[in-house]
């Protein structure tokens, strides 16, 4: 539902601009090649490999250690062809596997490098499996992993990424993945605090699931001397599953990875020891903690931590259905540490849900809690630089160099607003990102109170809205706004917009609750003091049902709110002088 710059439109009204001349013509024939050939990331690598059975498990699937080092190797590839030197992976998101694959099957992994940092990138994998029998094909996974380039010893700069086709776009501008990353441990720390041990009667001991393994490193480790990051996480894996099945006393499915990130290297001669143990156990489902430490010599006593991560596994009866799981009791001290770590469970559900979910399989109000403030703003961001990414914005009308712009996309309709002003880009972003003077140049804001100040980049405002044609009650929303600052040269400044739910703030008798979905600025430095400022907001077509058909009114109402927004930037572009420093 559009809840600024103009009132809802009418169900009828996508059809309208049906057909209207594309704003980015190219985008037709982008994904081709000069000569006619069919365009290629170049930077992508395939890798497809046949299920034989010394790559399986008990149950006849693939080991997810094997498929761990098909993907390490593909995305390394992909990693090194942009880098043109060696790279070793930093690091691997969150990976939810959705289908097993059997004997027999094949399993076709594409890899791309998404976007390009200082000395990291970003790389981003896809796995499907395929039964050249039947003609069947599963998505199985994707995953993001991080790789750093090195050459004898140094980090090397990257050149950066010029994304061409819709989707290359979309996945280089969402670079807020990095951002989470970085603040992953500071959400676990805050969660914990308030976390508490509950215990169960005809509990089992946890100490009956720990598992330690040794790993003699021979040659030959990987083509640049190191310890080949796909294989370490396989023996992670592999220790995981042990301590897993040794709770169950059945063999367990691995259903998701909780970020591995290694911390330093590992070369031939290292002695890796591998531990896992079972820190928690729910209905379903049960979550081990795996660390990885090296030593060169058996007399050293200081060993180096490699890698850590968490595994979640399920048991499945014939149908492929999870079983119950049983009751667990931690041991005191380091046991009940792990136990309450077991938080992460609502950290991963969160940010599973958040971060990994279609969009329109979200509800438009998400609840806001500080477990999962940052993968909120996450979508938040990554949501409104999706839409701004899209191609086939059509040209709706322009009045003295305002343009605006629809986009008809499933179930939503989008509104694009464009124009250049005479003020600074910092300047433009500091006015527009505090929704609290807002009511000074957009009349449908009619109060605006600042419900929380979570972080230096987002806040939680109630927003009142006036009454809507027949309508008596006026609306009111609960929105999370979140800000960012451009990553890179060339990246826009972005003010973002969702609505959220808070418990302080339910719906009320007084007010008619609105919602929406994905709305904010993306600011662009065009000059020293020139500006360009779009506008974006999308609506869903259960909530287009209001007020007029008259195009030519509304696309005047669009107009005139956006001119009144240009008016308030150029009257308060030297208020703010002092603030502009920190930018």
């Amino acid at each position: 539902e559009l809840t600024s710059l103009v009132p809802p439109v009418p169900q009828g009204f996508a059809s309208v601009f049906s057909g209207r001349q594309s704003r980015k013509s190219t985008s037709r024939t982008e994904k081709t090649m000069a000569d006619g050939e069919e365009y290629r990331n170049p930077t992508e690598v395939q890798m497809s490999q046949l299920v034989l059975p010394c790559h399986t498990n008990q149950r006849g699937e693939l080991s997810v250690g094997q498929l761990l080092k098909w993907i390490d190797t593909t995305a390394c590839l992909s990693a090194e062809r942009h880098a043109g030197c060696p790279c070793v992976t930093a690091s691997m998101d969150d990976i939810y596997f959705e289908h097993t694959i059997r004997v027999g099957h094949v399993v076709n992994i594409k890899a791309k490098v998404n976007r390009a940092f200082n000395t990291s990138m970003e790389v981003g994998i896809q796995v499907a499996s395929e039964d050249t029998c039947s003609e069947k094909q599963w998505s199985v996974c994707k995953a993001l992993a991080t790789f750093v380039a090195h050459r004898e010893l140094s980090k090397v700069g990257l050149k950066q990424i010029s994304p061409r086709t819709e989707e290359e776009k979309t996945e280089h501008s969402v670079a807020e993945r990095r951002r989470m990353r970085l603040v992953y441990a500071d959400t676990i720390k805050d969660l914990l605090a308030n976390c508490a041990i509950q215990y169960a009667t005809n509990c089992v001991w946890l100490r009956k699931t720990r598992v330690e393994s040794v790993e003699l490193v021979l040659p030959p480790p990987n083509h640049q001397g190191n310890t080949f990051g796909g294989q370490i996480m396989a023996w992670m894996e592999n220790v995981a599953t042990i301590a897993a099945s040794r709770l169950c006393r059945a063999h367990p499915t691995l259903k998701a990875i909780e970020m591995f990130h290694f911390r330093g290297p590992s070369q031939v001669g290292d002695r890796l020891v591998l531990k896992a143990i079972v820190n928690n156990a729910f209905k379903h489902s049960m979550e081990v903690g795996v660390c990885v430490e090296a030593y060169r010599q058996e007399a050293e006593a200081h060993r180096r931590h490699i890698n850590s991560a968490f595994m979640t596994f399920v048991v499945l009866d014939p149908n492929d259905q999870p079983q119950m799981l049983p009751w667990i009791r931690p041991q005191p001290g380091d046991g009940e540490r792990r136990y309450r770590e077991s938080a992460r469970r609502k950290i991963r559900l969160d940010r599973k849900y958040i971060v990994s979910c279609k969009q329109e399989e979200m509800p438009l109000s998400v609840p806001w809690d500080p477990s999962n403030q940052v993968y909120l703003s996450y979508n938040n961001i990554s949501s409104l630089k999706m839409l701004a990414a899209k191609d086939n914005w059509a040209l709706s009308s322009e009045i003295n160099q305002v343009g605006l712009y629809t986009l008809e996309d499933d179930k939503y309709l989008s509104f694009h607003m464009e124009m250049l002003v005479n003020v600074d880009a910092a300047h433009a972003f500091l006015l527009l990102s505090d929704l609290r003077r807002r009511p000074e140049w957009d009349k449908h804001y009619r109060n605006v109170e600042l419900v929380q100040q979570v972080d230096e980049d987002d806040a939680i405002y109630h927003v009142i809205s006036p009454t809507l044609g027949t309508d008596p009650k006026p609306r009111d929303f609960v929105i999370l706004a979140s800000r960012r600052k451009p990553c890179d040269h060339g990246d826009p400044y972005v003010i973002a917009l969702r609505s959220v739910t808070l418990p302080t703030h339910p719906e009320t008798p007084e007010y008619r609750r609105g919602e929406t979905l994905c709305s904010g600025f993306c600011i662009w430095r065009e000059g020293d003091q020139m500006t360009k400022v779009s506008y974006y907001n999308q609506a869903t077509s259960g909530f287009l049902n209001y007020v007029t058909t008259n195009v030519a009114g509304l696309s005047l109402e669009f107009y005139n709110t956006f001119k009144a927004c240009e008016k308030f930037l150029l009257d308060n572009r030297n208020d703010l002088a002092p603030s502009l420093q920190t930018l």
